[in-house]
């Protein structure tokens, strides 16, 4: 960037920044955001395909699920990044319609480029946008019936459709509603649900029918001494947070030994340390030990030698679990551990599940922990079964919280589409352009579900639009029987909070880059200045 000044070029930027402006700035920001959306587009509803992506370690992923494979692709491009944002806040706040809120914001801004190229300001297209958007949610709260019970299944196996699991959405959709169920808590009036609460755990092995819930917490661990007892009963567990060893210098450090007898003195001196450390353990009265560090293999004897079960190398998000589930500290310096800072389970028990242990914890001291473990022929099965289940509880959850559902199939999209093309007939000035091209932008969801079905979508969207016309709001398509049916009584139904996060989140984004006129690219600092060392400072 430089500025002229009698003459005089004036340079404001670091040699080497790149910077695009105006018409083209905004031209690339949308085709890149678009390019994204396009790509997950294909994997949209039940007929939807998969993405196969494959990192540096050759770790490969099969999904259609538009959050990881947003997250999954490593974008580089800001405008497209915000794009896999969308997807990102969608997944966290409702669960599903991830792939949904990202396939909007590019049909957005494919309407708004045409819009730009008519000649209307970005600012005039981005309060139509707005003025649209909050139409949309009267517009769908007004549509929204109240959810009952029976309903809960309906929206599991909803949200389990498409993801390769449909033999098996019966059972899953069981286990999910009854999980979800379990953890409900009334807060001030209002229902809350805390999927935290609800624990995944996975093994490549078997099949999908025997996946099963536990109330508890399920490890993929094992004991670390054979001797260790594989059944503890009223468990008293210390989780530690500091390994049970003998502490490694931080810098290189040399012993000199000059004869046999200082040899013996060392090692003696190291197993004195470490029977210490177990002996602080075993006093505590803990008979269960779930350690985030490791734990010596002389200290294992001793402990193994006391009846005490111990499993090291835990997950700290496990530990944070265990310490909820069962009530213990978590234990940071072995001075701390006293008959206080124990958690307490019914039962802590090692388990052969299919060719491998697990560790299951269960008759907790809170009882509102529960673990899905679901089976499966492979490792890439089992993976995207449990990204499947986390779309379920999550929406099963939302719709226990709000109450409201909509029925899906593109319907509430095709509604919307009519509702909001007959208000921008209301509006003067320009505004009026924005909200018809986001009208018609929506038509994409049902568009895309007919086109990844291998059906006419044109005809589709003519006889979806002829439905909703003679008041059949709940209309949406059947990509099983090609036609449009009452997806209500189909069973195909969502939350509303869904739909309603997705345009929003779509809105937002859209207009977030179409404000942007100007993109720099900061070049890289030849000298960059280290950051400096904060470790030792209180």
């Amino acid at each position: 960037m430089s500025g002229q000044t009698s003459g005089q070029p004036i340079i404001i930027l670091r040699q080497g920044t790149q910077e695009t402006r105006g018409e083209e700035a905004k031209r690339s920001n949308i085709m890149a955001a678009r390019a994204v959306a396009d790509a997950v587009r294909t994997t949209l509803g039940p007929r939807g395909l998969d993405k196969m992506i494959t990192d540096p370690a050759g770790l490969v992923i099969i999904t259609n699920d538009g959050a990881t494979i947003l997250d999954e692709m490593k974008i580089k491009h800001p405008a497209a990044k915000l794009v896999a944002e969308v997807a990102k806040t969608q997944d966290d706040e409702v669960g599903d319609g991830t792939t949904t809120a990202a396939v909007l914001t590019g049909e957005f801004l494919k309407g708004a480029q045409e819009l730009m190229e008519m000649g209307v300001h970005p600012t005039t297209i981005i309060h139509g946008f707005t003025l649209a958007s909050h139409k949309s949610k009267e517009i769908l709260s007004a549509m929204a019936t109240n959810s009952t019970d029976k309903h809960l299944k309906k929206i599991a196996q909803t949200a389990l459709t498409g993801k390769g699991v449909e033999f098996s959405r019966e059972k899953l959709s069981d286990l999910v509603v009854t999980a979800v169920k379990s953890i409900v808590k009334e807060e001030n009036g209002t229902k809350k649900v805390n999927i935290k609460d609800i624990s995944i755990e996975r093994r490549g092995e078997g099949s999908v029918e025997d996946s099963e819930l536990i109330q508890g917490i399920i490890l993929d661990k094992t004991k670390t001494h054979q001797s260790m007892p594989s059944k503890i009963e009223n468990a008293k567990i210390a989780i530690l947070a500091t390994p049970i060893e003998v502490r490694k210098t931080e810098n290189k450090s040399e012993i000199s030994i000059e004869n046999v007898g200082q040899t013996r003195m060392f090692l003696e001196q190291e197993e004195r340390l470490i029977r210490e450390a177990s002996d602080k353990v075993i006093k505590s009265g803990a008979n269960v030990v779930f350690c985030q560090k490791g734990v010596d293999d002389m200290a294992r004897y001793f402990l193994a030698k006391a009846g005490i079960f111990v499993t090291h190398r835990v997950k700290k998000n496990d530990l944070v679990k265990l310490s909820r589930a069962t009530g213990g500290k978590i234990i940071t310096s072995l001075d701390e551990i006293t008959p206080d800072t124990l958690g307490e389970a019914g039962l802590v028990e090692e388990k052969m599940v299919g060719n491998g242990e697990m560790i299951f914890i269960t008759g907790c001291k809170n009882p509102d922990t529960y673990s899905i473990l679901l089976r499966g022929g492979s490792e890439h099965v089992v993976m995207s079964l449990a990204r499947a289940m986390h779309d379920a509880l999550r929406v099963v959850g939302v719709v226990i919280e709000d109450g409201k559902i909509l029925a899906g199939g593109g319907s509430p999209e095709v509604e919307l589409s009519l509702r909001l093309r007959e208000y921008s007939a209301t509006l003067q000035g320009r505004e009026q352009l924005a909200v018809s091209k986001f009208a018609q932008a929506l038509e994409i969801i049902p568009k895309t579900l007919a086109e990844n079905a291998g059906l006419d979508a044109i005809n589709m969207i003519v006889e979806l639009r002829s439905q909703h016309e003679n008041g059949k709001k709940t209309v949406g398509l059947d990509v099983y029987q090609g036609k449009p049916v009452d997806m209500l009584e189909a069973g195909v139904i969502e939350p509303l909070r869904v739909k309603t996060q997705a345009i929003s989140s779509a809105t937002e984004a859209a207009s977030m880059i179409l404000r942007i006129d100007d993109v720099i690219s900061a070049a890289k600092d030849a000298n960059p200045k280290k950051k400096p060392d904060l470790s030792d400072i209180d």
